[in-house]
């Protein structure tokens, strides 16, 4: 069968599920935010009404099984605002995955700390904690774990290293709204966890970011970072820490709230196709599926991600496959690059330690050239043919060139 990119006919030519899913209910709860004339969330409304910030504020954390919840402009500000709560300082080692978005680096950098790679795991391309305990000197203060595509990293080990060496451990699940990890959701298992409400993102308001955690301190030094250097139930003039003005609009709240309506059968539709792409996609040679630990008792398939077999990945460059599934009407993606070989974070690094500073992560590397690719959460919100046509379309292209 012709290829489409030769001029063949694409095995697809319908519409995958669009994002963001919205009705009338967004539409009523955003004009209530927009009449009551609180936009910034702060006092009581006219109708003497408590605004959305605080209501979604505990209702997320509520979600997420933590007692605090700090909202902000995005999940960016909060991991920078989640560090500062933390004591981390300029000068202070941080050790995260290269396998990230560059987030988590800058938020990292933002203030003259240092982020420091410790290599993933090939099965899961989630942070290998071996490597963490490796990448640990005198100057680490903190560990971040990103829960990348929605699959909590090793809490249990990473919180085990942390209570160890008297390290902070934030939780990165800008990705991984709902999951959780035997039994907990992400977030409320390390000291701090953080949340971005980008528009990709599987709870979204276009841009957001909320801090949670269990420790009513970090939520008081959270909330005073985020709210200019205010103390909770100090006067409005009162400014007790540096701080600066991350907060989020009543608006974006009330859009979060609608949104969380959606969310419990957003997720089991994932999860449905998600089983249903593992099946199709175990029996095609030439794919290998990412393993599952499991004590992810519920995963949030923000992305789903599946690799290539090395001996295909030496055969075809990895973005001319991705040209040919394309081409077939499957929206396949590259996915990131290494955050230790990207050009930004080295820059910034340097700036702070006057030198440069090279990391090593051959595993990160070698996937992300070669055999990593990714299927974005709308896909997953299509109908049943949709994971069908995705198995039959790869099946396709990898028979081309595998031949």
């Amino acid at each position: 069968m012709e290829l489409a990119i030769n001029g063949g006919s694409p095995v697809r030519t319908r519409e995958f599920a669009r994002w963001p899913v919205f009705d009338e209910l967004e539409q009523q709860i955003v004009l209530r935010a927009l009449q009551s004339g609180k936009w910034g969330g702060v006092g009581k409304t006219w109708t003497g009404e408590e605004p959305f910030i605080p209501q979604f504020e505990r209702e997320f954390a509520q979600l997420q099984d933590a007692k605090y919840g700090v909202s902000c402009v995005n999940g960016t500000v909060a991991l920078t605002a989640a560090l500062q709560a933390a004591g981390v300082q300029y000068g202070d080692e941080v050790i995260i995955p290269p396998y990230t978005f560059v987030a988590t680096a800058t938020a990292v950098l933002a203030f003259g700390a240092i982020p420091v790679f410790a290599d993933i795991e090939s099965d899961t391309l989630l942070i290998d904690p071996d490597q963490v305990e490796l990448s640990i000197t005198p100057k680490t203060k903190a560990i971040i774990a990103v829960h990348i595509a929605g699959a909590p990293a090793n809490l249990t080990q990473l919180l085990e290293i942390s209570r160890k060496h008297g390290l902070v451990l934030i939780e990165d699940a800008a990705q991984a709204v709902g999951a959780k990890w035997e039994g907990v959701g992400v977030g409320a298992i390390g000291d701090l966890g953080t949340f971005s409400f980008q528009s990709s993102k599987n709870l979204n308001a276009g841009e957001g970011g909320i801090v949670i955690t269990n420790n009513h301190s970090l939520w008081v030094n959270t909330w005073s970072i985020c709210n200019v250097g205010r103390v909770p139930e100090g006067a409005w003039y009162q400014h007790e820490v540096l701080g600066q003005n991350y907060r989020m609009t009543d608006l974006q709240a009330a859009i979060l709230l609608a949104q969380m309506t959606r969310l419990e059968a957003q997720m089991q539709q994932r999860e449905a196709s998600v089983l249903e792409l593992d099946r199709l996609l175990g029996g095609i040679e030439g794919i290998r599926l990412l393993t599952r630990d499991p004590r992810i008792t519920r995963h949030a398939n923000h992305l789903y991600m599946f690799k290539l077999a090395p001996d295909l990945a030496k055969k075809i460059d990895k973005e001319q496959f991705i040209r040919s599934v394309v081409a077939e009407g499957i929206p396949v993606s590259y996915g990131y690059v290494p955050l230790n070989r990207t050009n930004t974070v080295l820059k910034a690094t340097k700036q702070w330690l006057g030198e440069e500073r090279v990391y090593e992560c051959p595993v990160c590397e070698q996937l992300c050239a070669e055999e990593v690719l990714w299927l974005s959460h709308n896909v997953l919100l299509s109908e049943k043919q949709a994971m069908v046509d995705i198995a039959e379309s790869l099946d396709k292209v990898i028979r081309y060139y595998g031949s």
